[in-house]
């Protein structure tokens, strides 16, 4: 991890991966703990082929981007498609499934707005209908 007077750069191998199902993984880079003054944090996920997360709903609002892949975010009311060079927005308390529908690894980037990963809400997925 490198350090200047108000820059810190978090590497990839710098943090633990959180273990998904599927062989999938997230690691959350940018946190109170690799930074210590952050008012957001970020992280990087990969799901693989296949996977889908459980129903999630988080505290406060999620930016998300698409870096390679495509994949669905499954709401209770419809779904969205997202693939390589989107964005999207979830706003606080949607819950949401994020699932690969595609053949090769989703890798997305991630953020709160929060220091560290914020309160969240699992379930069982409950949206299974549309298209996995």
């Amino acid at each position: 991890m490198a350090a200047v007077e108000g820059v810190r750069v978090v590497r990839l191998g710098d943090v633990a991966p959180v273990a998904l199902p599927g062989d999938s993984w997230s690691r959350v880079l940018i946190s109170s703990s690799t930074v210590g003054t952050n008012e957001a944090c970020m992280g990087y996920s990969v799901f693989t082929p296949g996977m889908a997360t459980d129903d999630l709903s988080h505290e406060v609002e999620e930016l998300a981007y698409v870096v390679s892949g495509s994949g669905e975010l499954r709401m209770r009311d419809g779904v969205v498609g997202v693939s390589e060079g989107s964005a999207a927005y979830i706003a606080p308390h949607v819950w949401h499934t994020v699932a690969n529908t595609g053949t090769q690894n989703l890798v997305m980037v991630f953020a709160f707005t929060s220091s560290d990963y914020p309160p969240t809400e699992h379930a069982p997925s409950r949206v299974t209908n549309y298209g996995a």
